[in-house]
């Protein structure tokens, strides 16, 4: 029971990749939309994108650390 259980966490645990590459593919489309429709902010535009880039993929690195603190230590 208590390794179902540890299974099912585990599985739910790395379902926040599936988010941040859906939020990956939304900071780009913005960029490229913002850019095409300003171009002047470009520079500024892509600082914020890799910003926001940045901070989704911190989010996606933790949830298979989650994962593995799951299934290892629980």
């Amino acid at each position: 029971m208590l390794e179902g259980a540890k299974s099912m966490g585990a599985g739910a645990a790395t379902i926040a990749s599936a988010g941040a590459a859906i939020d990956i593919g939304n900071v780009f489309s913005s960029l490229i939309h913002s850019m095409a429709r300003n171009p002047s902010l470009a520079k500024q535009s892509f600082g914020y994108a890799i910003l926001g880039f940045a901070l989704t993929e911190a989010i996606a690195s933790f949830a298979p650390m989650m994962s593995f603190l799951i299934s290892s230590v629980f």
